[in-house]
Order: structure tokens, then sequence, then C-alpha cells
């Protein structure tokens, strides 16, 4: 399955982290990111490329974690595949 790129949030990153248990640094080694640029993600600080964006979702998309983006619904969230 290929995950559909949107633009991701800082806290969607945040909270998909958590989720996960990982630290920055669990998802620099699987986005193969320097920690530095999940730091300033995560923190506001920087305009990432769209190429940062997917390596992280698609680090995240392998752990199993899906973004919800926001529609006119619902806002943006993060969760689990069903199994």
């Amino acid at each position: 399955m290929n995950p559909v790129f949107r633009r991701l949030t800082p806290a969607q990153v945040r909270a998909a982290r958590a989720l996960l248990r990982w630290s920055r640094e669990d998802l620099a080694r699987h986005s193969q990111l320097f920690v530095g640029t999940i730091k300033d993600l995560e923190r506001e600080k920087s305009n990432p490329a769209e190429k940062t964006l997917q390596a992280i979702e698609r680090a995240f998309h392998e752990a199993g974690v899906v973004f919800i983006h926001a529609d006119r619904k619902a806002g943006a969230g993060v969760r689990f595949a069903s199994p």
C-alpha cells in the first residue's frame, strides 16, 4: 500500500511519535533524517521540503500509523492502522 502524502502538521508528528513511544532519535533513524530536522519541524521552526515530510510519513506508515487529515467535519489526527 502506498501512502497518500499530504501536508503533515507538527502536532501530528509529535502525536505519532507518542503513539509509538518513539523518541526523536527513533524517528530520525527510521526516516533517515537528522534529529535536528525532526526537532525543527516539531517546534515549527522550519518549512520542511516535501521529501522530508514523505520520509517521515513513510517511516510512520511502515510502523503501522495512519494520519487522519483534517476535513470539514473533523480535525487532523493519528491512529494505528486497522489490523
